[in-house]
């Protein structure tokens, strides 16, 4: 048995396969759901079943809980594998609980999860001396068909990770690195947020192509849905994104350079690219305007890239473009209800006081 106590909060897609990965492993692992016949389930078994991926076999796991307190107490690290829009409530519920010396990694955290968890633990008055971090996005490709059980599809072969304050992300890999060695660090935080392409990818697709998803017909996706004309927009979009990261001292990479990295698909365009990414030859298009694609990645991905562009001086118009569209087509307030400057912490910051708040935790 290894030492490293991991708890890993969340029992969906993700939760599920990293904890049974880590319990192949030999690693003590707990898991907190909030659903109760998951986590009964997981008990009765006495861990997570692989079946029909990379990974097989059976992941043992120490228990599952509802309680925060059980699931928090004695971590070396606390894994938060949620979505973006549940990590604040997920941060104010473990606060009490939290003790030095402790990891929090948020896996992955969006845009800036790192800077917003770290906010709602000192609104709630946590005093306990831990490290906030995050990743850049999830390492697996992954389902969970039924409670207790996952399958790993595929594991990227390259995960950037990093701390906040940056000074404290080699410890943090001295850990990460037990158990998945193709973790590497990233510069601070906001490296991990800007290479976040979920923002890119997601709600700009979605919201121009909504005819298409509230037709009712059968569609692909990224290669019905990601048209010359919508390729070209997220292109322009990502340069602006690059261009921002210049002003936080970032040598982003591009889409099209992330695509042939990660998925050897190689296009002139965007809309080229994403046709020779094997990973998405099956990938269904949406049926309702109302998934995560718009309701997450808007508040909590597009909203804080616009507001690290007001930081910098930078008016994003693009994005700001998405993000009044998905707030008129969905009624909903994403500006006020997401990761805004208030929210993450920076608000009334330029971009060298919150480059010096990632690198030393101080304002």
């Amino acid at each position: 048995m290894k030492k490293t106590v991991w708890s890993i909060i969340g029992g969906g897609n993700g939760g599920q396969s990293m904890a049974g990965h880590l319990g192949t492993m030999g690693f003590p692992v707990r898991l907190y759901d909030i659903n109760e016949e998951n986590v009964n389930v997981i008990n009765e078994q006495g861990g997570i079943q692989f079946e029909g991926g990379v990974v097989e076999g059976f992941g043992k796991v120490e228990f599952a809980t509802m309680d925060m307190e059980k699931a928090v107490t004695g971590a070396d690290i606390v894994v938060i594998v949620a979505p973006a829009l549940y990590h604040g409530a997920i941060a104010k519920n473990m606060a009490p609980y939290l003790a030095d010396g402790q990891f929090v990694f948020i896996h992955p955290g969006a845009t800036c999860g790192s800077l917003e968890v770290r906010k709602v633990l000192d609104d709630e008055g946590c005093k306990a001396d831990i490290v906030i971090s995050e990743a850049m996005s999830l390492l697996y490709a992954c389902r969970s068909p039924r409670f207790g059980t996952a399958s790993i599809k595929g594991i990227k072969e390259g995960l950037m990770v990093a701390a906040m304050p940056s000074n404290k992300t080699d410890e943090l890999l001295a850990i990460l690195n037990e158990a998945f060695p193709q973790m590497f660090a990233g510069k601070n935080v906001l490296e991990t947020s800007f290479e976040n392409l979920n923002c890119m990818m997601h709600p700009t697709p979605s919201l121009l192509n909504a005819a298409q998803i509230e037709s009712g017909r059968d569609w692909l996706y990224y290669y019905d849905g990601i048209t010359p004309s919508i390729g070209a927009y997220v292109e322009k979009m990502d340069a602006s994104r690059i261009e921002l990261g210049k002003k936080y001292g970032l040598n982003l990479t591009s889409m099209l350079k992330w695509y042939e990295k990660l998925y050897s698909a190689k296009g002139e365009t965007l809309s080229e690219a994403v046709k020779q990414c094997k990973a998405y030859a099956g990938i269904a298009g949406q049926k309702t305007m109302r998934t995560r694609y718009i309701l997450e990645d808007v508040p909590m991905s597009l909203v804080p890239l616009a507001e690290l562009g007001k930081a910098a001086g930078v008016r994003l118009g693009m994005v700001e473009t998405i993000i009044d569209l998905g707030e008129y087509m969905m009624d909903e307030e994403f500006r006020k209800n997401g990761r805004n400057a208030a929210a993450l912490g920076i608000e009334g910051m330029d971009a060298e006081q919150i480059i010096k708040y990632v690198t030393t935790g101080e304002k």
